[in-house]
């Protein structure tokens, strides 16, 4: 069984800075794309930043130059530094992974989401 568990939000102030960890577990034969998505209250779940398996990275307009996604591959692992929060990026963020195992390929997995709140 897969799992993806997310760690790292909470509340900070306009301008802070938080970090998001979210580690796949489980029977991973490999891992495509990986990225984090976020739902603000009353809005749909968009996309804020992806990371291919082989590095190139692509982010919302609304957070690049301010947030950067990595992974470690060998820990199975995606991070968002994400700098210089807003009011606006408060939501529940949600990791997510294409993940191939032993009986699936490029099964799409969820984590349990994080809440990152940003204070005025």
């Amino acid at each position: 069984q897969v799992q993806l568990v997310e760690s790292g939000g909470g509340l900070v102030q306009a301008g802070g800075s938080l970090r998001l960890s979210c580690a796949a577990s489980g029977v991973i034969f490999s891992i495509n794309a990986m990225g984090w998505y976020r739902q603000a209250p009353g809005k749909q779940r968009e996309l804020a930043a992806v990371i291919t398996s082989g590095g190139p990275t692509n982010y919302a307009d609304s957070v690049k130059g301010r947030f950067t996604i990595s992974r470690d591959n060998f820990k199975n692992t995606v991070y968002l530094q994400m700098n210089s929060l807003k009011p606006e990026d408060t939501a529940v963020y949600y990791c997510n992974a294409l993940i191939t195992t032993t009986t699936a390929y490029d099964n799409d997995y969820w984590g349990q989401g994080t809440q990152v709140t940003v204070s005025s």
